[in-house]
């Protein structure tokens, strides 16, 4: 039997880390692909793409935010013996108008490869890996959705889904929404990381500071806005998809900030 080989790009990244990590350790040969990881892999750069596509039969397909999924890679993937592709996309891209998810998801459903696409809710670890790092560590953290509240999700749950599907039969046509156990708002989450670290973490979730704050530039008022329209949905529904995909529950947003916390991640 010819051994998967699996390729998964932003394998340095929140996501892509775990995903190949996981993989590893359930003995599937990995292609770790990022711009400066294993495996040299850079949207810019088209010639990164076929040494890093062949000879793999499956791929984790992210591009980092901001950056468009190239049709012009899916089909080659295709075209070099790409069997099924997934996408990690994001929960309310319909709503929140982000036209390049929107076309990643088109073009992997156009691809000819069997295809999963992900669409997890907001990472957990975004308050200590990601963007929401230096408001958790200037304590004041600012999002316009008011107390509307939101299905925060471990990234380990969702590169466990991915694992899932890259490796198991059944997930081929299948878009799954990731949702963690419970929404929170994240005035709530501003207060469970300020318990845990013991520190007030403010919440500030208004439209117009969050616009002031940002200078009043178009981008800040068009961002806004698109934070108006995911409010106006109300709180965040919880889905069943990580129990369902990976037969374990998923991380509590408590635990998770136990243990964040209790390895440093918001130490000064």
């Amino acid at each position: 039997m010819t051994r998967l080989v699996i390729l998964v790009l932003g394998a340095t990244g929140t996501i892509g880390r775990r995903v190949a990590e996981r993989l590893r350790a359930a003995g599937h040969a990995v292609r770790a692909a990022s711009r400066g990881g294993e495996t040299t892999f850079d949207w810019a750069r088209p010639g990164t793409w076929e040494p890093a596509v062949r000879g793999v039969s499956r791929v984790f397909l992210m591009a980092p935010d901001g950056v468009p999924i190239d049709p012009a890679f899916v089909s080659l993937a295709v075209d070099q013996g790409v069997e099924q592709i997934v996408l990690l996309s994001s929960g309310g891209i319909e709503v929140m108008g982000d036209e390049r998810l929107m076309a990643a998801e088109r073009t992997v459903r156009d691809s000819g490869a069997g295809w999963t696409i992900l669409r997890p809710s907001w990472f957990d670890q975004n308050f200590d890996e990601g963007f929401l790092r230096p408001a958790v560590m200037a304590g004041e953290l600012m999002v316009p959705l008011g107390a509307v509240r939101q299905a925060f999700v471990d990234a380990g749950d969702i590169a466990a889904v991915a694992a899932a599907a890259l490796t198991r039969d059944g997930h081929a046509g299948h878009s799954y929404e990731i949702t963690g156990p419970r929404a929170l708002s994240f005035g709530e989450a501003a207060q469970i990381i300020g318990w845990a670290v013991g520190r007030e973490i403010i919440y500030l979730g208004g439209e117009e500071e969050y616009i002031a704050a940002q200078g009043f530039s178009g981008d800040a008022i068009r961002a806004a806005k698109a934070f108006t329209a995911l409010r106006a949905l109300g709180d965040q529904p919880v889905t069943e998809v990580v129990s369902q995909v990976t037969d374990r529950p998923p991380k509590p947003f408590e635990s998770y900030v136990t243990e964040t916390a209790a390895r440093g991640a918001w130490r000064p």
